[in-house]
Formats: C-alpha cells, sequence, structure tokens
C-alpha cells in the first residue's frame, strides 16, 4: 500500500453510475493509465491521458448509456469502476448465450491495495447472477508478463481465446466466469 492509500480506511461501496458519471470514469481512467506510464508499462493504453481520446470518450458514453456503469467509493470518493454490458467490445466474438461483458475495469491509484477492483468485480458477478446470468466475460491486455490476466485468474476468470488488436500491435486475452 502507498502512502496515499493508507489515507483510506473506510469501507468499499459500489454504487451505480449516470450519463453524469462520465468525467468520474474518464478520470479514473486517466489515474490508471498515469500509474501504468510511471511504471515503464506504455502498451497497454499508450502514454497520453484516456480522455484526450475521442473514440474512448464515445466508447464510455456508449457502454454507460447501454450497460450498467458501476463506481466503487472509499470514504465518499471515487475509487473505481467498471462498465458492465450485454457484448463484448467489437474486436472480441460474441457468444450464442445471455452474457455480461465487463469495459473498463480501473481504479484510482491513490486507493491501490484497498480492494477495490476486487470489489467491482465480485460486484460484477453478483449483478450477472441477479439478471439470471450464468457467463460473465472480460478481455484484458495480455502483455507485460500477463499481470493483468493472472490478476483476473485470482478474481475466478479462466482464460479462453487469445486475440490481437489495433494493428496487430496489441495482444489480449478473453476470459470468462461461469456464475
Amino acid at each position: 500500500m502507498n502512502s496515499d492509500s493508507t489515507a483510506h480506511s473506510g469501507p468499499i461501496r459500489v454504487r451505480v453510475g449516470t450519463a453524469a458519471d462520465v468525467p468520474v470514469f474518464l478520470d479514473l481512467l486517466d489515474s490508471a493509465a498515469e500509474w501504468l506510464v510511471s511504471r515503464g508499462y506504455t502498451k497497454q493504453w499508450g502514454t497520453e491521458p484516456l480522455s484526450t481520446r475521442p473514440r474512448l470518450v464515445e466508447l464510455v458514453e456508449k457502454y454507460v448509456a447501454e450497460g450498467t456503469p458501476w463506481i466503487a467509493e472509499v470514504d465518499g470518493e471515487p475509487a473505481g469502476m467498471l462498465l458492465l454490458t450485454e457484448r463484448p467490445t467489437d474486436y472480441v466474438a460474441a457468444v450464442d448465450e445471455p452474457e455480461r461483458y465487463v469495459h473498463y475495469l480501473a481504479t484510482g491509484r491513490r486507493f491501490a491495495g484497498l480492494g477495490v477492483g476486487r470489489a467491482l468485480l465480485a460486484h460484477a458477478v453478483a449483478e450477472t447472477r441477479a439478471q439470471g446470468v450464468s457467463l460473465l466475460r472480460v478481455d484484458c491486455y495480455a502483455g507485460n508478463g500477463g499481470k493483468l490476466v493472472a490478476y483476473y485468474e485470482s478474481n475466478g476468470f479462466v482464460r479462453t481465446e487469445t486475440f490481437t488488436a489495433k494493428d496487430g500491435t496489441w495482444p489480449g486475452q478473453v476470459l470468462t466466469m461461469r456464475v
């Protein structure tokens, strides 16, 4: 835990987001991207703030409008986000059964080590189950030694297919969980 995260000790509260929270989602994504860059991980999301990319902003707005956006709060402050929809992104093949799909799981770096991402994923599992759906999927960047893939596996997801996106330069992994 870094020194910033020790100042936050309250419980993690997950609430539904709205279109008014799009700036919060973008701030959380920018925070996560900045942390990746500070660690030398520039291939996952690049080096510029994600909020400066019109296509990414459009996708966040689309997923908020079409799906269920979730914000995790610690001590009343936005600490993490997850967008849950009924369909995968366009570079992942759809399946022939109902599913829920996780998009843009991100934690504000000030809240690293508090379990915010795990709380959001557990919430996505509970929501998927409550909606009578038994399949939850996510895709992620498979570079950086597979650290993100291992994170999802540690949360109960199982690897399925791999893919390459962004003109063949972005190795990806799809993971599933039966709930």
